[in-house]
Parts: C-alpha cells; structure tokens; sequence
C-alpha cells in the first residue's frame, strides 16, 4: 500500500512516499480534500532526472525543496512544464504542511533575506563551489573516482562507522576562518541579533543564513553524497537531499565543551579549520537509536579522536559523542548536518533498527541465539521421547 506524501516539521525537509502514480491530471485544480488522494511520489527519485531551478522564484517554501522534491514524481510528470511540476509539489507540500510552520518558514526567510541584503562578504570566492581551490588534491581524486576502492583509499577508521580523512586546503580554512570572523563583527556593529546553530551552542553562527546555503548544498550533494551511498546506505546516504550547516567556536570566551549527544542528522561531517588550541577531543561512544540512545557504552565501541585542521570526521548522526574541553586557545569547526527525507519517512514505519543501531543488532543476535538453544533442547527432548 503507497503511504501518503507528508512533511517532517521537525526538519523542514519533505520526507517521500511509496512510489505511486498520480490519478488526476496535474493541470487540473483539485479541491484540498482530493489532493491526499490524488498526489502521490515515489519511493526512489529518477536518479538520472536533472530537475529545474526555481531559485528566481518567490514561494513559500525554499526553492531548494522543489528542486530536490522533482526527483520523486511521477515518471509522467518529469518531462512537463515547470509550472505543471510546481503547482503538483506546491499542493502536496501545502497539504501536509500546517499554517503555524508556514509562517515560520517566511519568517526564517525574512530573517535570512534581511542578513543577506545588509551583510558584504569578505571573500566571495566561497560562495561557489571551487573544487580545486578548496579541497586537497587526494580527497578530489577520490570523489572523482567515486568507487568505495577510491573512498577507502583515503580514509582512517579509527572504530567502525567513523571515518577520518584530509579534506580542506589551508587557504580554504583561512578564509571560511576570515569570513565567518567578519559575518560576527558585522553582527556586533549592527546590534543584529541572530540564531546560534543549535540549542547546545551559545557562539558559532549557520553559514546557511548569510549565504553559503547554495555552497553547502553543493558540498552535500556533490562531494558528501557519494562518500555516504558507500559508507552509510542503510540510514539514506544515497539519498542525502537537505542540510544545515554552521560552526562552532571554542575557547577563552566561547563555548567550552560539549555535552553527550547525537546530532538531528543521517550523516554529520565535522571538519576542523583551525586555529591553535589544545583538548577538544572528540569522543564516541556507539551508534544507538532513540529506544537504545541511554544504553551502556561497549568497550569496542570507545574512541576518543583529536581534531587536525584540514582533517574531517565523517560519522552517523546517532552515533553518540560530545566534545571535551577546550583547554587552551581557539578551536573552530565547520559542521554539515546532512538528512534524508527518504530515510525519515520509512524509519516511522521500521520496527527494526538492527542495520544500524549497535544495541538493536546485540538484542536480535541474542533472540536468534535463544531461538537456537531453544529448538535444540525441543529436538533433544523429542529423541528422547522417540528413544523412550
């Protein structure tokens, strides 16, 4: 049975349903109470579709969603006009999407528009994707290569699930440093009161709100997404389609340390951009899901990892760690909550985590061992009785 189109409000990034074709023309206007029945995407986007741009529209949603969005409708629908696929999105999004969320996203985007119409870059270079001028030369080969050999080439891992690799040139670090140093004394002169990437963070600012959004998104897509279709398919790698992204600042008169926590993500890349500090260590402690996310920690499990500027940690979202203090110093790091809609979507319907949550897969191998041991003394018991 196709499962219904719907919105995770807590993301703001449309989750997709079974694959499903559509049973009314999409030019025609359907009252709300049809649209439920009638607008339906699939489970798996056309991965060779490349959809529109609607960046030079005005909508109510970012225009990033549609374009992410158009990769899961309809075979039928793919090759009509803009319009026709815009107003088919726009029904299905409104439809799930409540008038209390609504307003906050035009209130987000306001919020956004207001930063980027009064803030001037410092180095505008970073507000493309120059792949060259960014990473190091290894990491770009790989990508190029997009083959798990090629990933696995370049990576470190430390404990299963967590990988480490060189990824930023210097000079990229530098200036994301320099940019996001210039974005906080715009915000102190202007008295601009903005939002901090998270409730753990006092300090730190989302580079999404002043303009790197079309950059990360880009980072995510292009550079992250293939990486984690090899490394992380079961909790959506391959279908990584929304981000937040931000940094966060430790030190004297910063934020200190972190506490014990998993990020709102499927995938979490942390790079570390500088600059001279000492502690800060990260640690992880297991891979859990929200039924098991307090459980004990296995020694197998225990990694402590020490940042190096350039470097990147890639890791799950659930995989549970925190930051030790910063003793001395200045730590800065650049953090992509990458999320797939795809993947939260079919997890409410999931009662087994076992593919992913370390504690999920220890209790089915203890059911099947007990499963075992039972029909072993069942087919005993019946010899026995068959001897007798």
């Amino acid at each position: 049975m196709a499962l219904e189109a719907s919105i995770d409000h807590r993301n703001h990034a449309p989750p997709y349903t079974a694959n499903g074709a559509a049973t009314a023309s999409p030019e025609v206007a359907l009252p709300p109470s049809r649209v439920l029945a009638t607008h339906r995407l699939r489970l798996n986007p056309s991965s060779n579709h490349n959809p529109d741009s609607y960046d030079d529209l005005a909508l109510e949603f970012t225009p990033h969603l549609f374009s992410s969005l158009e990769r899961y409708l309809p075979p039928n629908m793919l090759s009509m006009s803009r319009d026709s696929k815009l107003q088919y999105m726009r029904d299905i999004l409104v439809r799930y999407s409540p008038d209390g969320e609504r307003t906050r996203l035009q209130k987000h985007r306001e919020y956004r528009q207001k930063i980027i119409s009064n803030y001037q870059p410092r180095h505008r270079q970073l507000y493309t994707m120059q792949a060259v001028n960014f990473f190091g030369p290894s990491f770009l080969q790989a990508i190029n290569e997009n083959t798990e050999e090629g990933f696995r080439r370049i990576i470190s891992e430390p404990i299963p699930g967590i990988y480490t690799f060189d990824m930023f040139q210097p000079r990229f670090c530098e200036m994301l440093l320099s940019e996001v140093d210039n974005f906080e004394r715009w915000v102190h002169e202007t008295k601009f009161k903005i939002m901090r990437p998270n409730t753990m963070n006092k300090f730190g600012a989302v580079l999404d709100d002043f303009g790197l959004d079309t950059m990360l998104d880009k980072l995510m897509n292009d550079f992250i997404r293939p990486m984690s279709k090899v490394l992380f398919p079961e909790v959506g790698g391959s279908t990584l389609d929304s981000h937040h992204g931000f940094v966060v600042e430790y030190g004297m008169n910063r934020d200190v340390e972190l506490g014990f926590h998993v990020d709102d993500s499927e995938v979490t890349l942390n790079v570390c951009l500088g600059k001279e500090f000492t502690g800060g260590e990260l640690f992880f402690r297991g891979v859990r899901c929200d039924n098991h996310v307090n459980s004990e920690t296995q020694p197998e499990e225990i990694l402590d990892y020490s940042h190096v500027p350039g470097r990147a940690v890639l890791h799950r979202g659930r995989h549970r760690h925190g930051a030790r203090a910063t003793t001395s110093g200045w730590r800065v790091n650049l953090l992509l909550w990458c999320r797939s809609s795809v993947f939260r979507e079919l997890k409410k319907y999931q009662k087994d985590c076992s593919s992913w949550c370390a504690e999920c897969q220890r209790e089915k191998k203890e059911r099947q061992r007990l499963s075992i041991v039972a029909t072993k003394q069942e087919l005993l018991k019946r010899e026995g009785t068959s001897t007798s």
